[in-house]
């Protein structure tokens, strides 16, 4: 799911003109560069992918809340959603030529935007510490201010640059395929890689593994 948001943070920033699907901070910051007047900068398309996020988060907040007694479900539910946001993104493409400009490019930002949101509200389901899929500010901060040597009980570098490198990967298969002309490529490697964590999640959601109960926070 992490090298997802790389795929797709790719793809939107070089094709979309400067706008997230994922990092929902550099839309706020883009936001003010562009009511500043810097060039380049769109506050309509950082508005809409702030939107369609907000609006994907929403719906996961939903998916998370009504299977709240079973993770696994809670995730390949979130995992369909965002599946066919993407797949849907990537059938949009060809209705426009390239560059994608117009209806077509608030499309892809309100399809890639609603897939993530619900991505970044549902991966909460597993709780799995430090592996949040699409933010990465306070994972790195901990690997340093959480380590032995600031005093603290350990990195846990392991996991946390597990998931660095994971949206690393994404991002830079992703950015290869655009600047070599071949645009549509990151949303149908997407699609690929949502397709086989989702066969993954259907056998997972069966099981009656520990990691599948609710998380009982005190």
């Amino acid at each position: 799911m992490t090298v997802v948001t790389g795929l797709a943070d790719a793809d939107s920033y070089l094709e979309l003109g400067r706008v997230f699907v994922a990092n929902m901070t550099g839309n706020v910051v883009f936001s003010g560069f562009a009511i500043a007047g810097a060039p380049g900068f769109s506050f309509a398309a950082s508005l809409v992918a702030l939107a369609a996020f907000a609006m994907g988060a929403l719906l996961g907040g939903l998916i998370m809340h009504r299977a709240l007694t079973h993770r696994g479900r809670m995730l390949l539910y979130a995992l369909l959603v965002e599946t066919a946001c993407v797949l849907a993104a990537l059938i949009v493409t060809p209705a426009s030529g390239h560059p994608f400009l117009g209806g077509v490019r608030i499309a892809l930002i309100t399809l890639l935007g609603l897939g993530l949101g619900a991505q970044n509200a549902d991966s909460r389901a597993p709780a799995v510490p430090d592996l949040t899929t699409t933010v990465l500010t306070l994972t790195i901060t901990g690997i340093l201010s959480d380590s032995r040597f600031a005093g603290g009980g350990g990195s846990k570098a392991g996991r946390r640059v597990l998931s660095a490198a994971a949206m690393m990967t994404g991002a830079f298969a992703g950015a290869v395929a655009v600047l070599h002309g071949h645009p549509r490529l990151p949303l149908l490697l997407a699609v690929a890689v949502l397709v086989v964590v989702t066969a993954a999640a259907i056998v997972l959601a069966r099981a009656d593994a520990p990691w599948i109960r609710p998380v009982i926070r005190r």
